[in-house]
């Protein structure tokens, strides 16, 4: 799927991206706006390596105990 088609979903054309960057810019300036990228992006990359991780999980041990606990 592009980006394209994402934002064609959203119904996001230029006009509406450039008023969104606009808002941005005024909300955190340009000195943040790249940091805030870089985390946005890094937590993004991070979601989809564990969306990938497809490593079972190690069984777990069933382990029954004859032994009761209460008062008998």
């Amino acid at each position: 799927m592009s980006l394209h088609s994402v934002l064609a979903i959203f119904g996001l054309g230029a006009p509406e991206l450039i008023i969104i960057l606009v808002i941005l810019m005024l909300l955190f300036g340009g000195s943040k706006l790249p940091s805030l990228a870089k985390g946005l992006g890094q937590s993004i990359k991070e979601f989809k390596n564990a969306a990938k991780d497809d490593t079972p999980a190690a069984p777990k041990s069933e382990t029954k105990s004859d032994t009761k606990t209460g008062n008998n």
